[in-house]
């Protein structure tokens, strides 16, 4: 079996990478200046956890048959150098998958916002249709134990990432998938900070449709104006273009009601955002031979991903929901979706500004709307998490331009923001609080304790 070594085998998708390597009968090494939790324990639990942090050019060997490179190995890493002396393949963590996945259909699922729970809609109708098939997922998905997988079977199910690829190739990761299915659930501009203009965001996506394999599939949101523009400038005519729309649906007494070929089921997720996701997981369904009989029976026992409106507390009087929202349109439809739901309930909506492109200045015009349909709306932001990110402080007047609500809250100290929320509705309303982060540690319990009554 093949020898893999992995330079910065601690990164959150690396080590899963390594560990279901491992679980396929390959030789699995690897080195890390840093390890954090759960990474850690997992690889310490799968026997891959190194002796010692740092790198030894000295594991770098001709019997090697490939190395992965993480995502903060950098040029100089001296084990990268030993190996190119050496004249090893290295690969980033997409190029392997690849490498791995050449006689499978692929499918991956690509866009702005919506990847991680299209992708996960999938997997749960596949798993429920007892299919065989592998993952790459970013995030843990009930029933499935790990992030990646990587087996004989015919069909890998990615979600397809338009971040670098690694440190030292700043191409998407979905460039180097090659699909033969392909999502596009929708694009609006994201990661400012290694997309610095709309049109060089916007053009990783044409580029995607490029890289689907002759005779594949593109199945896109044709109401997503930017994207429907973008479809009908493609020349391809190789493949074949399905378009979804919001699928028929309605909403009653909270619960979500989706119709499709004279057949209405029930679901346990909610809002349009979630509905164009779901629509777009059902034709890859279709594409990979799943009725719509049993696309419906499978889909509505979906919970949903993890931090996509996770519920982690509801009583009569209140529903706190955690979301991972942070581009301008994620926000905005994720809001909606609460309000929609749950009309009659006081919305409290909350964001933390967290990646680079939310602590962007140039980027806080973005957010313009977003909290519209909120009935109370705070932003928050760590100022450690500007030192961090070498950022200069944020001028809040131009952030509260930027977001032009008349009512919104600003706050940069947890405790604050605790103050404020524990002065929200408590009764027939909900809370959604929203970031790729953790409000720097607000405490959630002492949170939720203040909405359980005496």
């Amino acid at each position: 079996m093949p020898n893999i070594h992995f330079i910065a085998i601690g990164g959150n998708v690396m080590h899963q990478l390594a560990i279901t390597l491992a679980q396929k009968g390959y030789h699995v090494t690897g080195s890390d200046d840093e390890i954090f939790e759960p990474a850690y324990s997992n690889l310490k639990n799968a026997g891959l956890l190194p002796n010692e942090l740092g790198w030894f050019p000295i594991k770098i060997t001709n019997n090697l048959d490939a190395i992965v490179v993480g995502m903060h190995a950098r040029d100089d890493n001296p084990e990268l150098m030993q190996a190119k002396q050496l004249g090893i393949p290295t690969y980033s963590f997409p190029e392997f998958i690849f490498n791995e996945s050449k006689n499978k259909i692929r499918v991956v699922i690509g866009g702005s916002h919506g990847k991680t729970t299209t992708t996960a809609m999938v997997m749960h109708v596949l798993k429920q249709a007892n299919l065989d098939f592998d993952y790459l997922v970013g995030a843990q998905l009930n029933g499935f134990p790990q992030s990646v997988q990587l087996t004989n079977a015919p069909v890998i199910v990615c979600e397809g990432d338009e971040y670098p690829a690694s440190a030292l190739d700043k191409r998407p990761k979905f460039h180097f998938l090659f699909p033969n299915v392909a999502v596009i659930t929708g694009i609006a501009w994201d990661h400012i900070n290694v997309f610095p203009t709309f049109d060089i965001y916007l053009q990783q996506f044409s580029i995607f449709i490029e890289k689907i394999e002759p005779g594949g599939t593109l199945i896109y949101n044709a109401e997503d104006a930017t994207l429907k523009q973008l479809v009908l400038q493609q020349t391809r005519k190789d493949i074949q273009y399905i378009p979804y729309t919001l699928p028929t649906h309605k909403v009653d007494a909270g619960i979500t009601y989706i119709t499709m070929e004279d057949t209405t089921v029930p679901l346990k997720v909610f809002g349009n955002h979630n509905l164009y996701n779901l629509h777009a997981a059902y034709w890859v369904c279709r594409k990979l031979g799943v009725t719509t009989e049993v696309f419906l029976k499978a889909i509505q026992s979906f919970t949903g991903a993890s931090k996509r409106l996770e519920v982690i507390l509801a009583n009569d009087s209140i529903t706190i929901f955690r979301d991972f929202a942070h581009a301008p349109s994620k926000v905005k439809a994720t809001i909606e979706a609460v309000k929609t739901q749950y009309p009659q309930r006081h919305l409290t909506a909350v964001f933390e500004l967290h990646t680079y492109s939310s602590l962007n200045a140039n980027f806080f015009k973005e957010y313009n709307g977003v909290f519209e349909k909120a009935d109370s709306c705070a932003v928050f932001y760590a100022e450690h998490a500007l030192a961090i990110k070498k950022m200069p402080p944020i001028d809040e007047t131009l952030l509260r331009a930027g977001f032009n609500q008349s009512n919104l809250a600003i706050f940069h100290n947890k405790e604050a923001l605790l103050s404020w929320l524990q002065q929200q509705p408590k009764i027939n309303s909900n809370l959604l609080l929203m970031s790729s982060g953790n409000f720097d540690g607000l405490d959630l319990e002492a949170l939720k304790s203040n909405y359980i009554p005496n």
